[in-house]
């Protein structure tokens, strides 16, 4: 079993950040997921998180900025194992010019209608329209009205 941790922030809009992977990846190449990645081998959670999103995003958020939304499983073909994803989210007044994509394709902030729309990866494909239909994206959505 491997560990991820990945990051969903919102916008003032409401709009979700997400990832356009490229071909290189293992896991669900060209597709749309979540920034984040691998927890490393004695890592915490919610430290992956933080530096995942630093490393393909360019952002760091201060300490207490993410929470905890969800963990999950998710079934990836590419390892042919069940594997634990904890989702960490936050509300951001960051824009796309505030991005800097550090891994894939493009790293953007999508349109809630549009981002169920996409082909997404395997734990996106669960994980994106769960959250937009959540209380707790609401909440997040909330914070910028």
């Amino acid at each position: 079993m491997h560990r991820f941790a990945s990051v969903l922030l919102v916008d003032h809009r409401g709009w979700l950040l997400l990832q356009e992977r490229d071909e290189h990846p293992v896991i669900d190449p060209e597709r749309w997921g979540l920034v984040g990645g691998h927890v490393e081998d004695g890592e915490e959670y919610e430290a992956a998180a933080y530096r995942e999103l630093a490393e393909e995003t360019g952002v760091r958020l201060p300490p207490g900025a993410l929470r905890l939304w969800r963990e999950v499983e998710v079934f990836h073909d590419a390892y042919g194992t069940l594997d634990a994803t904890q989702v960490w989210v936050a509300a951001v007044d960051l824009t796309d010019a505030d991005i800097v994509v550090g891994e894939g394709r493009q790293i953007v902030f999508v349109e809630p209608e549009v981002a169920r729309q996409l082909e997404r990866t395997a734990a996106a494909t669960t994980i994106v329209p769960d959250f937009l239909d959540s209380e707790d994206y609401r909440r997040l959505t909330d914070e910028h009205a």
